[in-house]
């Protein structure tokens, strides 16, 4: 899971790519391009239907026609019968054909110049043409429904006070496997308290914590076996080296040595403290004892990592190796969940996110939930009470000497 290739004991899932081809987006893009396959047809027919009718009319109706006008008398069956056909259009007309007309004192007969028209058959009228659908109605494909993931930590109604102060009031959490939750909000607000209650270390007033369906204080061995835990001021055995930390850390976990010494080399090589490993972590400078407590917090390979301000005192560059370690982590099926106060650290790296003011969760969610339109600092600031501006503060100004 680590950045050296040699880090196999911890699960890495394969990234798999959702490639999804919109076949029906595509179909409905080449129908709308080509136009509606009804209305072509219907084109068509139309156009066929009319030249059959010219083709059909012939001289003979022509002449018979022109004759039973210019003598007054009425056409008899058989002279309308010559053709064998229909008469067909007038030329110049619009559409419509006059019916021959029958002899006196035959059965319908029509006297001369009373003849009647009627509408030619509706194979002679243009089809209505189909509306074309337009190009922004085009129906979307159903991608593939993702699966929700497993609940790997459920707090419910925490409540911790110290006195008069209720430091957590009725918290709820629900963290998804393969996620980066992070739990902001601003000092004094009850993260550290809420962190502790979740991992064991603080027992609550009320509520309730599992972790992978084991409850924290019911069954605390086999809660805590699954989790790897960052405290907040850190207590570190500083009179041991970093190797011997890691070793220590890992019997504790039940680990034999060879495994131990092979997971601690890898851990310094990707948190970049190979050569630090035989000085004492007293020697340490802040960021580098950061680094060490969370490699002996990874080095057992947890299901759930909980981290209480992981990246304080860690320069850019060793926090964007930490993120990245946290990230390959959670792409192999394990879940994180930090506390910080760099806002933008969080909404870059986390999935999901809580806001706590006040021992109170004010927003929890994904990260697009909770920030709607907003940055991750713009949002908390709201919801924390907005920026307080010392106006009366002009002696700053006055400078001394």
């Amino acid at each position: 899971m680590y950045s050296t290739s040699d880090a196999a004991w911890l699960t890495e899932a394969d990234e798999a790519d959702t490639a999804h081809t919109d076949d029906a987006g595509r179909d409905d893009a080449e129908q709308d391009d080509m136009g509606d396959g009804d209305a072509r047809d219907a084109s068509a027919e139309d156009a066929m239907t009319d030249d059959t009718t010219v083709t059909e009319t012939t001289s003979t109706d022509d002449a018979s026609t022109d004759t039973a006008e210019s003598d007054g008398a009425a056409a008899t069956p058989q002279a309308a019968a010559t053709t064998g056909r229909r008469p067909g259009k007038p030329r110049g007309g619009k559409g419509r054909a006059t019916r021959p007309t029958q002899a006196a004192g035959t059965t319908g007969a029509v006297p001369p110049g009373q003849e009647t028209e009627e509408d030619v058959d509706a194979s002679d009228e243009p089809a209505p043409k189909a509306k074309k659908r337009p190009a922004s109605t085009k129906r979307p494909a159903a991608g593939p429904k993702q699966p929700t993931q497993p609940v790997v930590l459920r707090a419910s109604g925490l409540v911790k006070r110290y006195g008069q102060t209720l430091a957590v009031d009725e918290v709820d959490l629900e963290i998804r496997q393969g996620s980066i939750f992070g739990v902001v909000g601003p000092n004094g607000a009850g993260k550290t308290t809420t962190l502790s209650i979740v991992t064991g270390l603080l027992r609550p007033d009320a509520g309730t914590v599992t972790v992978l369906d084991h409850d924290v204080w019911a069954d605390p061995t086999a809660a805590k076996r699954d989790l790897g835990v960052l405290p907040d001021r850190l207590r570190l055995f500083d009179r041991l080296t970093g190797a011997q930390l890691l070793y220590y850390s890992a019997t504790l976990r039940g680990l034999d040595g060879a495994t131990a010494r092979k997971r601690s080399a890898d851990l310094a090589e990707a948190f970049g403290l190979g050569e630090a490993l035989g000085r004492q972590v007293a020697d340490y400078s802040v960021g580098m004892a950061k680094k060490i407590a969370l490699a002996a917090t990874l080095i057992h390979s947890p299901r759930v990592l909980v981290l209480d301000e992981p990246f304080e005192s860690v320069d850019p560059v060793s926090a964007a190796t930490i993120t990245e370690i946290l990230r390959r982590y959670t792409r192999g099926g394990g879940t994180v969940v930090l506390s910080s106060h760099s806002m933008e650290l969080v909404q870059r790296t986390c999935d999901s996110v809580a806001i706590i003011v006040g021992g109170r969760v004010l927003a929890s969610g994904t990260m697009a939930q909770v920030r709607g339109r907003k940055s991750l600092e713009d949002k908390f600031v709201e919801l924390a009470g907005g920026r307080v501006v010392a106006e009366s503060m002009e002696w700053l100004h006055s400078f001394s000497g």
